[in-house]
Parts: structure tokens; sequence; C-alpha cells
């Protein structure tokens, strides 16, 4: 009896010793991260029959376990990847919307001084002073787009790096989760199946640090390993062999660092970006796609719109010296393409030309040879697919440009040797603010005349009225300039004539009926009408009489003439941007709006994702968290166990000496 007492008493013991090392070893790690409350698990042994019934032998430890919930881990792990994710995001343009937002580092305050500047020469064309500060505002202008773009440049350069960085972190932490992995499966096979609780808790925390930085599922094997996967289900850890992750060059665009991943096999393959849905990197790459890209591009934009539209109405008119206006900006050629490197099997090379500023996007566009004589065209922003087909790689480019409509860009191949599978990315937009430069430095340059005079001949009796006239291109500009006398001639109805040879003439009523007339016609005469050849439009109004006579020609140094200035001024407010749907002012003021939006949009869902992630990791550790409370009096209860269970075994004791007493004493 005694020494089953004795038997039942050591059990207990034991459960109780265990009880404390566990309860220790639970308030060591309160603070430490990944730690999941431990406890032991006990279990009573076999009892034995007697022949009154059964007695208990004791208890008998089954395992420790650890406190852990699967589901509350994912919604954990869900929850901060998104958290991670948009907060990166937000980062990232919080910076964008401070730039563009500031009233005096942004674009609106230069583009509003160089038309104040234009304003002054209008005032005043023959003032040089004037002319001078017309000429600061556009210097101001130009560096004020360089740099918007060299700061947009360098959070490219920063993005790419983090991007780096993240990947770095992402492999070291995967080969840490293979290495555990190896561990766990070795500590479960020596402990006979038991779980290594330690080393589960420390393999939970790197694959939690590995979810912050990509999103990632897990999926477990029989060996207690287990395989993670990211992105649209790459696998990165196969129990303890892991692939890895780089981050280089873009094969389709040289200026971007683009994801990829390294096969054991050794095959290499470059990650789309939209496979990636959460963790900093998804919100490094959806920064640069979604915001840092578009925004570039708007920029762009607007300096090519304000290039082609500004030096298209400069050249129109004539500077102080006479002569005809010429460029008042550099052209911008804008445009970027990229083959896909070293993909491409072909050596063709096409050339990206600007034909309209106002129909150009703020999207990116990828080009593919997809089969013999076939070309597809996708927008990248909205996925717009056009394919076109010819005879020939030159007749299939110009087809798919013809089926995409008028895009603000042209394509042309100038070699033509292709293959199947060959790509090119598009960026029509996205250099063009870094380029944007002015072209004039002197200040008698300024075309603000117009090349033409009018004037209603001194002996005319009627009171026929020619208007000061305007001028829409300069190919013929000498015809008019050497002179055109029209006359009006009496009758019913009265009719004009005079006009020079060759040009076609448009009549356009003060209703705004058009009516095309022949070369050299003689046409009826209308109050109020415009009068269109030679690349001008005069109007004559009035009564005349019969035989007056109105003239067009030189206007020799354009002192004190600012009609070119005013139309100059007048762009500033035109709708010559998206689709003529927006001026310069407008198009940028939509484009700060929306960044402000984004970034509010992301400042409220990262804030909000915040929460969620708390409430979630509350939840976590109300079931898996080391409460000091808690252990403080299981201390005290595995404690009190040990001693009462000493007793027991001081009973024991003292029971099988009495017996051995007896035993002596017979």
């Amino acid at each position: 009896m005694g020494n089953s007492i004795l038997s039942v008493g050591i059990t207990g013991l034991s459960a109780a010793q265990a009880g404390l090392i566990t309860t220790s070893h639970n308030i060591a790690n309160a603070s430490t991260d990944g730690y999941s409350r431990q406890s032991i698990v006990q279990t009573t042994n076999t009892p034995m029959f007697s022949g009154v019934g059964y007695f208990g032998q004791g208890t008998t430890l089954s395992t420790v376990k650890r406190s852990y919930d699967d589901f509350l881990n994912t919604q954990v792990m869900t929850a901060d990847a998104r958290y991670q994710e948009l907060d990166t995001y937000y980062t990232q343009i919080k910076q964008v919307d401070d730039l563009f937002g500031d009233s005096t580092a942004g674009l609106s305050p230069a583009l509003q001084g160089f038309f104040t500047g234009v304003q002054k020469v209008a005032a005043g064309t023959d003032v040089i002073p004037s002319r001078e500060s017309m000429l600061s505002g556009a210097s101001v202008l130009q560096s004020r787009f360089k740099s918007l773009d060299s700061r947009l440049n360098e959070l490219r350069d920063l993005v790419g790096n983090d991007i780096k960085s993240s990947v770095t972190e992402i492999n070291s932490l995967a080969k840490q989760v293979g290495e555990l992995n190896q561990r766990i499966i070795y500590a479960a096979n020596i402990g006979s199946g038991q779980p290594p609780n330690d080393l589960l808790d420390q393999r939970d925390e790197l694959v939690s640090k590995l979810n912050e930085q990509v999103q990632v599922s897990t999926q477990a094997n029989n060996d207690g390993s287990i395989n993670v996967f990211i992105g649209n289900g790459q696998p990165l850890v196969i129990g303890s062999v892991t692939s890895e992750l780089t981050a280089d060059t873009s094969k389709d665009d040289i200026s971007r660092v683009a994801v990829g991943i390294k096969l054991p096999s050794g095959q290499q393959l470059e990650l789309s970006e939209a496979g990636f849905s959460g963790g900093k990197l998804s919100g490094l790459l959806s920064f640069r796609s979604q915001t840092l890209d578009p925004t570039q591009n708007a920029l762009g934009r607007i300096a090519l719109s304000i290039t082609e539209t500004f030096n298209a109405q400069h050249k129109l008119g004539q500077d102080l010296d006479g002569n005809l206006g010429k460029d008042f900006f550099t052209p911008l050629k804008g445009t970027t393409i990229y083959p896909n490197s070293p993909a491409n099997a072909g050596d063709a090379t096409i050339d990206v030309g600007i034909t309209s500023a106002s129909d150009l996007t703020t999207s990116d566009y990828s080009l593919s040879y997809t089969a013999a004589n076939t070309f597809q065209l996708v927008r990248r922003s909205d996925g717009q697919v056009w394919t076109g087909s010819g005879a020939n790689p030159t007749s299939a480019l110009a087809s798919v440009m013809s089926a995409a409509g008028n895009q603000g860009f042209s394509l042309t191949m100038t070699a033509t040797s292709l293959s199947v599978g060959d790509h090119f990315t598009i960026e029509p937009t996205r250099t063009a603010s870094a380029q944007f430069s002015v072209a004039i430095t002197d200040p008698r340059q300024i075309a603000a005349a117009a090349p033409i005079r009018t004037t209603a001949t001194s002996g005319n009796t009627g009171t026929g009225k020619i208007d000061a006239g305007s001028v829409q291109n300069t190919t013929n500009i000498a015809t008019l300039q050497a002179g055109v006398t029209l006359t009006y001639a009496a009758g019913s109805p009265g009719t004009v004539s005079g006009f020079p040879a060759g040009f076609p003439i448009t009549v356009t009523s003060p209703t705004g009926v058009v009516t095309s007339y022949a070369a050299g016609s003689t046409i009826p005469y209308s109050d109020g009408s415009k009068l269109s050849f030679a690349g001008a439009t005069v109007t004559l109004s009035g009564a005349p009489k019969d035989g007056d006579t109105f003239s067009i020609g030189a206007n020799p140094k354009g002192v004190a003439d600012s009609r070119n200035a005013v139309l100059l001024g007048a762009l500033q407010t035109e709708k010559t941007m998206i689709g003529d749907g927006a001026s310069y002012s407008s198009a940028y003021a939509q484009l700060v709006a929306s960044i402000g939006a984004k970034t509010r949009e992301m400042e409220v869902t990262s804030t909000s994702q915040k929460n969620v992630l708390e409430q979630t990791q509350t939840a976590k550790d109300s079931v898996s968290g080391v409460n000091l409370d808690e252990e403080a009096s299981n201390l005290i209860r595995y404690q009190q166990a040990y001693q009462a269970s000493g007793k027991v075994m001081e009973v024991a004791s003292k029971l099988f000496d009495q017996i051995l007493a007896i035993a002596s004493a017979a």
C-alpha cells in the first residue's frame, strides 16, 4: 500500500513540476514576439483492479500544448498583409501629394507667372522689359517641369530600392522558414511525434514577418513542415527547399525594377505585378503602377500640350524684326519605347511620334507581334485591346493603329525583322516634362504681331469694313504679304472678287453656314461673313459701295501689333487638352485633385485597416497571449500541488517505515 501511495505521489509531483516549468516558461516569454502560451495536458494512469474495485495509479503527462487557433492566426495575417500594403502605398503617395499640392512648388504658380508675362507683352509689344519678363516666366516654367519630373524620378528610384530591400528580406525569411521546417521535422521524429512548440512559434513568427512583406498562403504537411506560396500560387518554400525572388531590371522597361522568382529548377520567371495583393511589396508595386506612372505621364502630357499648341500659335505670328515666329519651346519627342530584352528574337525597332497632344492619355501601352503579319496593341490603364493584320508587318502596324483610333501618337517601323512573340512597351508621355525647354533667348524673337495687315482703301465711298484678320497657317504667307486686293461690285446680290489664284475660298456666315468656292471665284457678299483663303481669314462687314476695295498685305516690323500675343495669352484658358476638354491649368488641377483624392482614400482605408488588424490581434492574443496574472495564479496552484504531492510521498514513507518496524518486531 505504501509503495502504491508513493508511486501516486511521484506522478503528482512530476506533473506539478512540469506545470511549474511550463508556467515559468510562459512568464519568461511573455514579451517574446510570436510566442504562444503553453500548458500541460494531464491524463490519469490506467487504474489497478482489486477485489473491491479499481484503485487509481496517479497521473501522467500527455503533452505540452500551445494555445493556438489557426483560424485567428489566418485572420491576423490577412489583416496585417492588407494593412502593410495600404500603409506603404499611403506613405509613398503622401510624398507626391505634398509635392503637387504645394501652392508654391507646384506647376500652377509657374503657369500663371508665364502667362502673366504673355499678357504684359500683349499690353506693350514693343517694350523689351515686358518681353524679357515673358522669357523669364518661360524659364521658370521650364525649371518647374524639370524639378517636378526630377522629384518623381527620385521617388521612382527610391521605390526601386525599397522593392530590392523587400525582396532581400523575403528571401532571408523564406530561407529561415525552410531551415526551421527541417528542424521541426527532426524534432518531431526524435520526440515521438510530440510538437516542438517553441520551434513552431518561431516559424509562425517568421511566416508572419514574411507576410508583412508579401501576402502568403501556407499548406501543412504530414511531417510537420509547411509549404509557403505567394502571388498567384508561386511556391516560395516547399518543405526545406526554398525558391529565391529576384529584383532585376524589367525586360519590358529598363527604367523599372521588376520582381521575379528563381525556381529550384533554375528557371527564372518575371512575376506579374497584378499577382501581388498584400504586403509592403504589393504596396510599392501598386503605388508605382497606379499613381507614380500616371502622374509622371500626366505631367508629360501637359508639357507636350503646351509645347505643341503654344508653338503652333507662336509660328503664326511675327517678331519685332519682321520675321515669322519660330518654335518658342523646343519640340518634344516625349515618348519612349522599350523592346522586350533579351526575349525579342527579332531586331525590329519602332519609333513613336506625337500626332495630337489633346488625344494623349496617361496610359502606357504594350505592342506585341502575336502572329505572322499581326500586331496587338494593349492600353494598360484599362486593358483595352486592338488587333491589326496586313500583308506585311508594316501594313499590320498601320492596321492596328487604325483600329485603335487616335491615341495621340503614331508608330513607325524602321526595321522589319520580327519574330512571333516580340514585344514592346510604349510610354508616350513619360519623359516629356524632363525634356521641356525654352527654344528662344532673344526677346525680339517673340512673335507678338500678326504677319498680315488689312486696310479699307481711304477712297471708299461706302461704310464697308474689314477686320484685322487672322492667320491659320503660314504655308502661303508670301502670297498674302505680296498683297491681295478684294473689290466689291454692286449688284443683286453684291459680289467680292480679287482672291488670289490657286486657293479655294471658304465662306462662313454669321449663323455658321459654311460654303466652299473654287479658287479665283467671285463670291456673293454677305455682311459679317468670314472669308478664308490661303491660310488666312478676314471678315467684311457694313455696306460697301460699288468699286470699294479692301487690301491684305505685309505687316512691316509689326510694331504696336499684339494680335498674336493676345491669341497666345488666350491659350491659358482654351480647352486644348484631354480631347479638347481641359485647359493647361484645369488639366493640372485635375491631376492634383486625383492625387489628393487617392491620398485621402489611402489614409482612411489604411487607418481603418489598422483598426481591423488591432481587433484581430486582440482576438488572437486572448487565445495565445500570456496573461501574467493568470500565470501567477498557476504558479501558486502548481506550487500547492507540488507540496501536496510531497506530503503524499511523506505519508507513504512513514507507512513504509511502520511496515518495516512491524516486520522487524515479528
